[in-house]
């Protein structure tokens, strides 16, 4: 036997014992007594995975049992590829990562989530050979790495999640691209847009959470193993091997960094993605909210998606707007709640490292996800009672300066004037603008330029073109330039939202698809461990 492995069988027996001497962590029968015995000394315990605190299926499967016996297989892979350890040592350590896997999933078995409770079952089968698997290994970067993955799968969840939004986002745009509906700024109605506008407005802010995601993605798939605590060890490990049997793009470079430093920023920004998207989805649910103030809306929920009053027979109770408003507020309170976490800690403790998924973040935004789906789903639209809404009020009125300046030479103040006097006038008289007399018209036009001291002159626009110009469909119709609401050039925002929107789902099946790669060549090579 080589110097080396005897040192190797040294350390693996007197690191065993030791462990095998810390009070409360090793022997457990149950995995409840497992995670019970890990909870009395401190260390980290997770939630149970359930439906309310994961973000799918896989989420909920991928444990931390789970991913601690990952990251065990590709340990034992890359130390025997290394060199690190003897072909048959690999192998024996392999088949006691095999059973501790099989053993968890029959009656009876044991699926504890701290990797020295792991390694205790590994080592009852086996023998003390197994704790070398732990050389060069800390529970921080075997956290770090976990902690990384569990988030990467949420957050790709909830990509998942805003694309379905997006796709009704812009089938709903599709059925409105000629429908005219009022704007506001500053809480007042301001001028005439589509509704595919509006809403395209907000699928563009939606493509940019996709954006933001993709980005995230490439900072946040790279791999802390192999940093031990935060300095590496003395074990010559193979990282890059270690980063592409797990799934990562690649390295953490930093040791210290690795687990005590990128686990404060990369779990912040992941956090502040779904709060800004909860705080514009708040903004269109209290749009549609503020409809059901007024007693003719035009943007409503379909009859019998709303609850009725107790007492009140009229009522017609918007419950799915106003869910989907809540989860929004829980979204943004939980996302500040992970930067207090981080807030005035010194690195390397635990307060930082685990909170988006501790909090549950990531699946409560998936659930406001499917509360704003629900409400797309029933969500209609009375093109003539928005046009009706336009038409009692005065917003294309700055036309009326434009057309003045750029077809007569009257200067725009002048032209401004003009038009307020006659909305001052309409106002106090009760008169919409289709009402407006022409011939009061041409009274103000004089009188705006002799209040701008300028030469009298005879108004110039004839009656039908004021009309015209009065007109909220006609205004939508005339508009110019990229990015406009006039229907040729919603058509063609409509069109580049569908192609983005087709390209971001094809990253998202190339990223999933890479991950399955990744555990394929993960359980290739340690099965050829298992059985050669």
């Amino acid at each position: 036997m080589s110097r080396h492995w005897s040192l190797c069988i040294l350390w693996a027996l007197t690191s065993h014992a030791t462990l095998a001497a810390t009070p409360g962590t090793l022997a457990c029968k149950t995995t409840e007594e497992c995670n019970a015995q890990a909870a009395r000394i401190g260390a980290f315990v997770p939630a149970p995975a359930s439906r309310g605190n994961t973000t799918s299926p896989v989420d909920q499967a991928e444990s931390q049992f789970y991913w601690m016996n990952k990251i065990n297989k590709a340990s034992v892979v890359m130390m025997v590829e290394e060199k690190i350890l003897p072909l048959e040592t690999g192998r024996l350590i392999a088949k006691g990562v095999a059973f501790t896997i099989d053993q968890a999933g029959k009656p009876g078995g044991k699926s504890p989530s701290d990797v020295i409770q792991i390694e205790d079952i590994i080592t009852t089968h086996v023998g003390p050979d197994a704790s070398l698997i732990h050389a060069g290994r800390s529970r921080q970067d075997m956290y770090a790495t976990f902690r990384a993955a569990q988030l990467r799968n949420q957050v790709l969840d909830f990509y998942d999640a805003i694309s379905s939004f997006r796709d009704r986002v812009l089938i709903t745009a599709a059925r409105h691209v000629h429908t005219v509906v009022p704007a506001y700024t500053n809480g007042v109605q301001a001028q005439p847009i589509s509704y595919a506008h509006y809403l395209l407005a907000f699928e563009a802010s939606f493509a940019r959470d996709a954006q933001r995601m993709r980005e995230l993605h490439a900072r946040l798939n790279r791999s802390a193993m192999g940093t031990a605590v935060l300095a590496n060890s003395s074990w010559p490990l193979n990282r890059r091997r270690m980063a592409d049997l797990l799934g990562f793009d690649g390295l953490i470079e930093n040791s210290y960094d690795a687990g005590q430093v990128s686990t404060f920023d990369i779990p912040i920004e992941a956090a502040g993605i779904p709060s800004s998207t909860a705080i514009r989805l708040g903004a269109l649910l209290n749009d549609i909210h503020t409809q059901y103030h007024q007693t003719r809306p035009w943007l409503l929920l379909e009859e019998g998606s709303t609850y009725g009053s107790s007492a009140m027979p009229q009522k017609r109770n918007p419950g799915l707007v106003m869910n989907a408003r809540e989860q929004a507020s829980t979204v943004v309170g939980l996302a500040h709640t992970v930067s207090l976490r981080a807030h005035n800690v010194t690195p390397g403790m635990r307060d930082y490292k685990q909170t988006p998924v501790e909090l549950a973040l990531f699946p409560q935004a998936v659930r406001m996800i499917a509360s704003m789906n629900a409400v797309m789903d029933v969500l209609t639209v009375n093109p003539a009672r928005a046009l009706a809404e336009l038409e009692d009020d005065w917003t294309t009125s700055i036309d009326i300066a434009e057309k003045l300046q750029k077809d007569h030479q009257v200067p725009f103040r002048v032209g401004h004037t003009f038009a307020s006097d006659m909305v001052g006038h309409a106002r106090a008289q009760g008169l919409r603008p289709k009402e407006f007399p022409y011939d009061k018209a041409v009274q103000l036009f004089a009188a705006a330029l002799a209040k701008n001291k300028l030469p009298e002159a005879k108004l110039p626009l004839s009656e039908l073109a004021l009309r015209s110009l009065l007109s909220p469909a006609e205004m939508v119709r005339t508009r110019v330039g990229i990015g406009g609401p006039q229907p040729a050039e919603v058509e063609r925002m409509l069109g580049a939202a569908q192609s983005q929107l087709r390209s971001d789902k094809a990253w998202m099946q190339g990223t999933r698809q890479k991950l399955k790669d990744a555990d394929a060549r993960l359980d290739t090579a340690f099965s050829r461990l298992v059985a050669p």
